[in-house]
């Protein structure tokens, strides 16, 4: 007879009373169309070069770190590559936070990983809500800077698909120099590339932005993210960040990913992608369920409906969208990934028969 345990006793106080981040893949569905994730909707073809598994890969492979400063117009030492953006989250608080002593401050409604991260690592954290039409609430986050390391910002920003406005980012960091970092979180920008706070840097030493593979290069499943910064920035990162950070697969894809002709193939698809995401928004527009379509600069739309059933109703029929109505200020809103056209064609059927259903 096996003597019962209670293992959830020796596990950290802050890590049994979290809430995990619910991921569309923790979340799960069953069905044909898959547009709740923001993942780019048609697959990319590479192949593996390099067959020295039987190695460690580099630190900070070589190559990918030297294409992707050429991309996006730094220095290699502005630059450090991690699994996914995500880990570049935590590793900021891990580098600049104390544990129960500072803050982070992010600005729901926006991406969760920002507070799950700082809960895990047992960071305090303050929510300053985005003003009504979702930009930032500055006198709130000024009066709130007590403590704060950290300020992250998302734009495009995730789910709302809008830009934050610019002179607001840099009003934010004129009142936050010598004090916290602010990190930009650009996942999305390659879909509004023109708006992107890159080249601020060399004026602003506390600027931090975000970069991704997943998105506009279609390689969400190879978990490949960047941090861009000054030096300063980035060395305290190399302190924390894991010996071996890429698998060898991973730098080998990336490093494809980011040569010239598969720049520009990512820029064409970007294009097209945009194209179809304006007819997916007429087509959306002529819906009497739909109340309103937000803007979006990013590869996915908002959308609120005026019948709370409208999920339920697509879920049940194959169509795995994403539910943000529990997200501050996002009543009977559903974000919608720009799929293919004929996933997208499929999101417009469904909701034309439940409107007829329903006889709206």
């Amino acid at each position: 007879m096996t003597n019962s345990i209670d293992i959830n006793q020796l596990v950290r106080k802050n890590i049994r009373e979290l809430t995990p981040y619910q991921s569309a893949r923790r979340i799960g569905g069953s069905g044909d169309v898959w547009l709740n994730a923001n993942e780019y909707p048609t697959a990319p073809h590479y192949q593996l070069t390099q067959q020295t598994l039987n190695r460690y890969p580099e630190q900070q492979p070589e190559q990918v770190i030297n294409r992707y400063a050429d991309y996006v117009g730094v220095k290699t030492e502005q630059l450090i590559v991690s699994r996914g953006a995500d880990e570049a989250i935590e590793l900021l608080m891990r580098a600049f936070c104390e544990p129960d002593k500072d803050s982070i401050i992010y600005c729901p409604p926006t991406y969760g990983m920002y507070l799950v991260s700082a809960q895990t690592l047992g960071i305090n954290c303050k929510a300053i809500s985005q003003t009504a039409d979702w930009q930032l609430d500055l006198t709130v986050i000024e009066q709130n800077l007590a403590s704060v390391k950290l300020i992250y910002v998302c734009s495009p920003n995730n789910p709302t698909g809008n830009l934050l406005n610019p002179d607001d980012i840099k009003t934010l960091l004129a009142m936050t120099k010598g004090k916290a970092l602010v990190i930009v979180d650009e996942a999305y920008i390659e879909f509004s590339a023109a708006n992107s706070v890159v080249s601020w840097l060399a004026n602003y030493p506390h600027l931090v932005i975000l970069r991704t593979l997943s998105k506009a290069f279609a390689l969400a499943g190879l978990r490949c993210g960047f941090t861009i910064a000054n030096k300063p920035v980035i060395d305290a990162l190399q302190k924390v960040i894991a010996p071996y950070p890429l698998a060898v697969p991973v730098a080998d894809i990336a490093t494809q990913a980011l040569s010239h002709e598969n720049l520009t193939t990512m820029k064409l698809q970007v294009r097209n992608l945009n194209k179809l995401k304006e007819r997916f928004i007429d087509k959306l527009d002529s819906l009497n369920i739909v109340e309103r379509i937000y803007p979006s600069s990013a590869n996915y739309i908002l959308v609120k409906f005026n019948d709370p059933q409208v999920f339920n109703y697509c879920w049940q029929h194959g169509i795995i969208l994403r539910d943000q109505n529990k997200q501050i200020g996002l009543e009977n809103t559903i974000r919608i990934t720009i799929g293919t056209q004929a996933e997208c064609d499929a999101v417009i059927q469904a909701l034309t028969h439940f409107e007829r259903q329903e006889g709206k």
